[in-house]
């Protein structure tokens, strides 16, 4: 064969192989339309059950409108790779809802009929340079008029992304929110305090719970429970009366679901301050309780101790130039400090807790306590009273002992429960035990809710944003969902940002870091021993020689700094053979991303084509 017929012949293989890559490609497409394969660590791209049951639920068609800025911002690469992320979430949510969902992707553009309507649903436009604005935010509507609203997605909280979105789309096909009642003496719905003759906002907590449930506030004297109330908070009880232990007592027998929240220290409790004493709000009374209904039901809980962690205490500052130092009551509890196993606690970070109490029930009891939140077994009770007098950690730690418990600080009450008012059986409608099991959710604290121990808030845009550095308000919420019955958005997890962790690198930063770590010891070692002998030099001189370096220090001095430079050489190696590890990894990286993963997908695509063609030749040939 000539050489012309050889190039002829190449270059048409060349031609056939590209047009059989072309095909594969086509037809794989075809065969695996819509068909994913989610690797990634947190699984980023994989819908949550949840979210998939409520996508399940949605009666008739809803329209969602994704509002988002994509030529207004080339400049800044982090939003338009999080709006992508956001687009291919709702994508699939869309293809999910078996049409149910239609998606409607918008570039509002300045002074546009889009940007007007954007501003209408809502939206937030944040500024950035030159005066211009970005939109990236989420507007859904309902056939029956119903609307929800993302504002805006922020960066930094794409973790919660799907909660968001799922949440929205609940809010678009629920006709009637579940009403939660709250009997509180603290000012978790803000208002007037008239200690401090300010008004305050209501607690984030409670404004989180009002965006998913209809919110209704009882005083702290009833004498019946509303038959609409589903899940009922009761946040510390102070000298509750008897009628409305009562009307708790037949709630929990008939069936509701109660949220106690007791506390043997709760600072926000000013209720028996005197604004014109200062004083007064160190003596006076703190605590909670619930005794009658405590006793009726075998739970021991003392309102005069609280639980003190040497190991989760919080580390604070006494003052800037000091180190931190763990404060024993201010608890941080730890995802193994948390009940995995419920659907409230699982999955979740930290909670924090300030001045907790603790339950316990007898093991022969007919009512069981299920942990939800625990202390370390390096805890012991303490008076409540010393902390109305010091919160100095360094006062609180004198004299600890601890007594090798986990004491229960938050947990489910569960069992058939038998009402503590039997002399009122004669009542109408008196019921003396319940038919079914119940749960009673109880905390021995009232600060978890509170505001300063796990959000704080920060102007934007004319609103308050509450930046969560703990789990409180999500434990609360999940709670509250799963008491209401409703576990579709408990179940959906916190999306991970995707950042990809490149653990085999971590590994060899950290023996490359332990490598260094050990030669610089080595080295700082040399030097001590260099001075120690330099010392030992000086002081065996005259006092006239003391300003003259002898030939013995001069060989010490040459000694050592020939040393440092053997050291820091040794330290240049270590880093550069650090970095020829990782540039080697990132090249087959490379080659197998660019090249091998491809040549993979064809030859999978290849084999799973013939297969099919074989089983329709077979089943040709049957016929």
């Amino acid at each position: 064969m000539s050489t012309v017929n050889k190039k002829s012949a190449g270059a048409a293989g060349l031609v056939v192989l590209a047009a059989i890559f072309l095909g594969v490609i086509l037809l794989s497409q075809m065969l695996f339309r819509g068909a994913r394969i989610d690797l990634t660590n947190n699984k980023q791209y994989t819908l949550s059950e949840g979210t998939k049951s409520i996508l399940k639920k949605i009666p008739e068609p809803i329209n969602l409108y994704f509002f988002f800025t994509q030529k207004g911002t080339a400049g800044l690469p982090q939003y338009q790779a999080y709006a992508t992320r956001v687009r291919e979430l709702l994508e699939e949510m869309a293809e999910r809802s078996k049409g149910n969902i239609k998606l409607t992707v918008i570039d509002p553009q300045p002074f546009s009929e889009e940007e007007e309507r954007a501003v209408g649903y809502g939206l937030q436009q944040v500024p950035y340079g030159g005066g211009n604005q970005i939109t990236f935010g989420l507007v859904g509507t309902s056939a029956t008029g119903q609307q929800g609203v993302v504002p805006f997605f922020q960066v930094e909280k794409e973790s919660f992304m799907e909660y968001d979105i799922a949440k929205m789309i609940q809010s678009l096909i629920v006709d009637n929110k579940p009403v939660i009642g709250v009997m509180s003496s603290l000012p978790m719905a803000g208002g007037f305090d008239p200690a401090t003759r300010q008004t305050s906002q209501p607690w984030v907590v409670y404004g989180q719970l009002g965006e998913r449930f209809e919110m209704r506030q009882l005083g702290m004297d009833i004498k019946a429970v509303d038959a609409e109330i589903k899940v009922l908070m009761l946040v510390q009880p102070k000298e509750v009366s008897a009628e409305t232990q009562f009307a708790l007592d037949q709630f929990v027998v008939k069936g509701g679901r109660l949220m106690v929240f007791v506390d043997p220290n709760a600072t926000l409790d000013n209720s028996g301050a005197d604004p014109n004493n200062p004083d007064s709000a160190m003596f006076a009374n703190k605590s909670s309780d619930l005794p009658k209904l405590f006793q009726a039901w075998g739970v021991s809980y003392d309102p005069k101790k609280i639980v003190a962690d040497r190991t989760l205490g919080v580390p604070i500052k006494l003052d800037e130039a000091g180190q931190p130092i763990k404060h024993p009551a201010i608890i941080g509890l730890e995802a193994g400090n948390m009940n995995q196993k419920d659907i409230a606690s699982a999955d979740l970070e930290s909670i924090n807790l300030d001045g907790a109490g603790s339950f316990s029930v007898d093991e022969k009891a007919p009512l069981k306590l299920e942990a939800l939140l625990q202390s370390s077994d390096d805890a012991m009770l303490m008076d409540a009273d010393r902390l109305k007098f010091t919160r100095d950690p360094n006062e609180l730690l004198k004299g600890f002992t601890p007594t090798n418990v986990r004491y229960i600080l938050v947990g489910n009450l569960i069992g058939k429960f038998k009402s503590a008012f039997p002399e009122k059986s004669a009542e109408v409608g008196f019921v003396g035990e319940s038919k079914e099991a119940n749960t009673v959710f109880l905390a021995a604290d009232t600060d978890m809710l509170s505001d300063r121990v796990w959000v704080t808030l920060q102007a934007f845009m004319n609103q308050q944003i509450a930046n969560s550095f703990a789990n409180n308000g999500d434990f609360i919420v999940n709670t509250v969902d799963k008491l209401t019955g409703d576990n579709d958005l408990i179940s959906i997890r916190s999306r991970g940002k995707l950042k990809t962790t490149f653990t085999t690198v971590d590994k060899m930063r950290l023996d490359a870091d332990a490598a260094l770590r050990d030669t610089e010891q080595k080295l700082q070692e040399e030097l001590e021993e260099t001075n120690r002998k330099l010392s030992e030099l000086q002081q065996a001189k005259s006092a006239d020689a003391q300003m003259i370096v002898s030939p013995e220090q001069q060989s010490e001095l040459a000694s050592f700094q020939q040393k440092r430079v053997d050291v820091s050489r040794r330290l240049r190696e270590v880093r550069r053979s650090l970095d020829t590890k990782i540039e080697g990894l990132g090249r087959w990286v490379k080659f197998f991303g660019t090249f091998l993963a491809p040549i993979l997908v064809v030859l999978f695509a290849i084999g799973f084509y013939r297969r099919r063609s074989a089983l329709r030749r077979s089943v040709a040939n049957a016929a």
